[in-house]
């Protein structure tokens, strides 16, 4: 991401917008450019690449453009202390040695040499390499040693990406609508806001669509942007889903001379179709092989229902659940969830939040070769809604289930 210092963004009548940089052919020659100099300096120190990306930089107006995309190649690149020796260990024994001279620039030389022979012992070193190894670690002298290089357009999409989630360091709220997606896209969501810590609250339905309201309250996280950085990171996951919209509210920066001193809220908005272009791995089509098996048996019946992927987002207190697929004939529909091979942590988890959720048109797939007694689990608590398979659940036993189920 980009620190706030390189954001552009401009702001009228309390809605903010990140300026955006197109793909035009003198923004690729300049992200060529950028990635060019990155590859050229492959095994040199950070400071001689810092001197190129100045000269870069010299007399363009673009220069906070050309910083903001330098940036993100510096987080693809690993820079590292160059040198076989640690430069704390050579720190110490040339401060050591030197105790014993008066300061003067024959004394720094003796001190290099006696030093270049101490050292050698461990690694052979010249004079001119302890001196070099001395503050080797320091961020302007480490080398860069690898460096992972996007292409001019994937740079581009990165800054865009980029500035819009430095928009929601700032944020202390989001509302987010999503309408019915592709597979697996919602567990993803999912997975995303937990990792980032985000408190969520959901509403809605798998026809009309769902709203996510993420909200941290500044009287738990204080006067930082510690909960706008997590809502940053999460940005890139809502890309994956297909059909959204975003609204944000955000604290106003009071460190800009320009901004109007009566805002007391901004107002930051996205939608699916903005074109940000997301860098995380997209999500697989099936979790496990249990869901892909089931769903290729299914699909070789002549059933009337219609079965759906992960399209339902189940609130509960204390969090959401989304049921592996959901079977739909008409104006009927019921849920569907496979527990198959886990811990016995998980499994508590699952039916407990199952069980919290009070939904009693969810089927529960269970394996046999589950210890549910381990887990501390009652499978009878959803009585004829279980329907139990060894290696393969049978979709006919579902659909029969479902039958009984829908009415």
């Amino acid at each position: 991401m980009l620190p706030t210092e390189l954001l552009s963004f401009r702001v009228k009548a309390g809605v903010v917008e990140p300026k955006r940089i197109r793909p035009t052919p003198t923004n690729l020659a300049l992200a060529e450019s950028l990635i060019a100099a990155f590859e050229g300096h492959i095994g040199r120190r950070r400071s001689e690449l810092d001197d190129e990306l100045r000269a870069l930089e010299a007399g363009r107006a673009d220069f906070r453009v050309l910083r903001g995309l330098a940036h993100l190649l510096t987080q693809a690149g690993e820079f590292e202390a160059g040198g076989p020796v640690e430069p704390a260990f050579v720190r110490e024994r040339v401060f050591a040695l030197a105790q014993a001279h008066p300061p003067s620039r024959l004394n720094a030389a003796r001190v290099l040499e006696q030093a270049s022979r101490s050292l050698s012992a461990d690694s052979p070193l010249s004079p001119a390499e302890v001196q070099g190894a001395l503050y080797a670690d320091l961020p302007d002298q480490q080398t860069l040693v690898a460096f992972d290089p996007p292409t001019p357009t994937e740079l581009l999409q990165r800054y865009d990406l980029a500035q819009a989630q430095g928009l929601l360091y700032r944020a202390y709220s989001l509302i987010i609508t999503a309408r019915r997606n592709e597979p697996a896209r919602y567990k993803q969501l999912l997975k995303y806001t937990k990792l980032f810590g985000l408190m969520l609250t959901v509403e809605g339905d798998a026809t009309f669509g769902f709203t996510l309201t993420m909200d941290g309250p500044t009287s738990l996280f204080g006067g930082t942007t510690r909960y706008g950085l997590a809502m940053a990171k999460f940005l890139p996951a809502l890309l994956h889903v297909t059909k959204w919209d975003l609204t944000a509210a955000l604290k106003p920066r009071r460190d800009l001379a320009w901004v109007d001193p009566a805002d007391e809220e901004w107002h930051y908005g996205l939608t699916s179709e903005d074109g940000y272009v997301s860098h995380y791995k997209p999500p697989d089509e099936h979790d496990s092989a249990l869901e892909s098996g089931f769903t290729e048996r299914f699909a070789r019946l002549d059933s009337p229902w219609v079965l759906e992927r992960e399209v339902d987002l189940v609130p509960v207190p204390g969090g959401v659940i989304l049921p592996d697929f959901r079977l739909v004939q008409g104006e009927r529909s019921v849920l569907v969830e496979i527990v198959g091979y886990w811990r016995p942590e998980y499994l508590r988890k699952k039916f407990e939040l199952l069980r919290k959720s009070g939904r009693t048109d969810v089927i529960v797939c269970v394996s046999e070769r589950l210890n549910l007694e381990k887990a501390g689990v009652n499978p009878s608590d959803f009585g004829d809604r279980v329907v139990w398979f060894k290696g393969v659940l049978n979709p006919k036993e579902v659909l029969e289930r479902a039958e009984r189920l829908a009415g």
